[in-house]
């Protein structure tokens, strides 16, 4: 089955906040992962980390499902995308193995 790779970066302005918003956006993203799981999707997701390891250097999805066309409706499902804090893009990885 393809597997397809979301690459995400916090916008700037939501980095630089102070308050729990989001905090709280990352909390519902965990829990709509969680979700997923249950439902049999495969699905992993995490947060890159600099060499200091501070977050901020984006995120990574990986999704196992047939099609781009439902990769992409899942993914637009993401609380991430939903409150707009994340730029993003989904690929479809190929493996050369």
């Amino acid at each position: 089955m393809p597997i397809f790779i979301k690459t995400e970066n916090i916008k700037k302005e939501y980095l630089a906040q102070k308050t729990n918003v989001r905090k709280q956006i990352i909390n519902e993203h965990i829990e709509w992962i969680k979700e997923l799981n249950h439902k049999g999707i495969d699905i992993k997701s995490g947060f890159l980390v600099d060499e200091l390891k501070q977050p901020g250097a984006g995120g990574l999805l990986i999704l196992e499902t047939d099609t781009y066309k439902n990769a992409l409706t899942i993914i637009k499902k993401d609380p991430m995308i939903q409150n707009n804090i994340v730029d993003w893009k989904l690929s479809e990885w190929i493996d050369i193995n």
